[in-house]
């Protein structure tokens, strides 16, 4: 069973063809990345994948539910159990503790305290800031942030980590370190990984990469 299929998933805006007839299916436990251009339709078939977005046809199946068949209450249910998001900007909530940010998705869960404090002790853990835990984000570095957001988009054990350039606002050295850190969260959480990058390493580190130009597939 593959844990994502997109299948003729067209989109457009006005008269921009953003995304044209893009069919791909990724295995389970998987990191993929998705490379092409400024302006390829990169974050618009990543919006899609993640029901951010809705094609004009064609459809998405992520974990064998159909995202383009949900309504608005499925599509939340989508983003909380089986879908996260890593972002460029970290999106980190600046008045919490970097363990409470990582705890934000298991209270909407209403996982019990102790339970909770557990999965936000390992993943703090996992990605390297166990010592960091009551440190707020305008305390931590760049990098740091990355790493903080990556463990919350983890706390809620998803299927499918969707990252939109994670590594795009930091440096070189840096980068390298988040893109190790998202190599290893596939092996270790056993999470599938689909990542848009311009970045070569992150390419190297993929079990495949995908080539998008002008809204279209080109491998």
């Amino acid at each position: 069973m593959t844990l994502l299929t997109v299948a003729g998933v067209s989109r457009s805006f006005g008269d921009v063809r953003a995304l044209q007839d893009i069919s791909f299916e990724v295995e389970p436990g998987t990191m993929v990345a998705l490379v092409g251009r400024s302006g390829s339709g990169k974050t618009t078939l990543l919006n899609v994948i993640g029901g951010l977005d809705r094609p004009d046809e064609g459809t998405v199946t992520v974990d064998g539910v159909e995202v383009t068949a949900l309504d608005e209450d499925g599509l939340s249910q989508l983003r909380r159990d089986r879908v996260s998001y890593v972002f460029q900007t970290f999106g980190l909530i600046p008045v919490l503790s970097a363990a409470e940010n990582v705890g934000v998705p298991l209270r909407l869960a209403r996982a019990n305290r102790a339970d909770r404090e557990r999965r936000v002790e390992l993943l703090l853990d996992l990605v390297g800031l166990a010592g960091h835990a009551q440190q707020r984000p305008g305390e931590l570095s760049g990098g740091q942030q990355q790493r903080v957001a990556i463990a919350r988009a983890l706390a809620g054990s998803p299927r499918l980590l969707i990252a939109d350039e994670p590594t795009g606002q930091l440096d070189a050295e840096t980068g390298l370190a988040v893109m190790g850190l998202i190599r290893g969260v596939v092996e270790s959480e056993g999470v599938t990984v689909l990542v848009s990058t311009h970045d070569p390493v992150m390419m190297a580190l993929a079990d495949r990469v995908i080539t998008i130009a002008d809204g279209r597939l080109t491998t």
